[in-house]
């Protein structure tokens, strides 16, 4: 059975045994990627949060105690966002189960708009892109990540279940659907090489402000073995950007 978007997370078990792994204090998420995402946004404090597949809102609580002034989470996935519900219970954030295939922006504006590690399971991202920019205060930003794209390009190591320290990169410029055994059940990504993320922001009308590639840093490691094998393949694929 496959499994597209936000779909895998109602099934009970997969979905407990990824909070497992998601927060660990040096899974790739917590030790390589939120620190970028953090430098990106930058100032936090009194500004209005757009958090596009919030989580389980884990993400949202630390942007609530840096200072933000409202937090705004919407997830496709219903166990998502009761577990975000409870993550945030007592904070004054806003939280909504919708697909972000089907998300439109309803007039508000938001200083940041944040989406982590989804966007690569999105096959319409130019309606997404569209969306996002009609959402932003003409002075904000917009921060997301996606698998990179070696990482999403070829399926022959994507499918081993051995912990690899290399990666095969093979039919990079063929874009679209890809499968993935993850945690055992298969799910949809869909591939683009890096242009293409760049032009869909330029013909949106975003400039890029910077773009990272998630270079480790050994202080958010607890050993210098995990420190060394996460410096040999690229994981992450980072934007910032405004409006034009």
């Amino acid at each position: 059975m496959e499994f597209y978007g936000p779909a895998v997370y109602e099934n009970n078990n997969f979905f407990q045994n990824y909070l497992r792994r998601r927060n660990r204090k040096e899974s790739p998420n917590n030790a390589i990627e939120k620190p970028i995402i953090f430098e990106l946004i930058k100032d936090i404090k009194n500004k209005h949060i757009l958090d596009l597949g919030c989580g389980d809102g884990r993400f949202g609580i630390e942007l609530i105690e840096r200072g933000c002034q409202t937090f705004r989470g919407i997830d496709g996935s219903l166990n998502m966002i009761k577990e975000a519900s409870n993550n945030l219970n007592g904070t004054s954030s806003i939280l909504e189960n919708k697909r972000l295939e089907e998300w439109r922006s309803d007039g508000r504006k938001y200083d940041i708009i944040v989406s982590r590690m989804v966007l690569h399971y999105i096959e319409t991202l130019p309606l997404l892109f569209n969306e996002i920019k009609r959402a932003m205060k003409k002075d904000g930003v917009f921060v997301f990540s996606v698998q990179h794209p070696t990482l999403t390009a070829s399926e022959k190591s994507a499918n081993e279940n051995t912990q690899r320290t290399d990666w095969v990169v093979d039919d990079y410029f063929l874009r679209g659907k890809r499968e993935k055994i993850w945690i055992g059940k298969k799910v949809i990504k869909f591939h683009r090489p890096f242009e293409d993320y760049f032009q869909m922001l330029y013909q949106t009308g975003f400039k890029i402000i910077d773009v990272r590639e998630g270079a480790p840093e050994a202080i958010y490691f607890d050993t210098l073995e995990e420190y060394k094998r996460r410096m040999r393949v690229p994981l992450f694929l980072i934007f910032s950007c405004s409006i034009a």
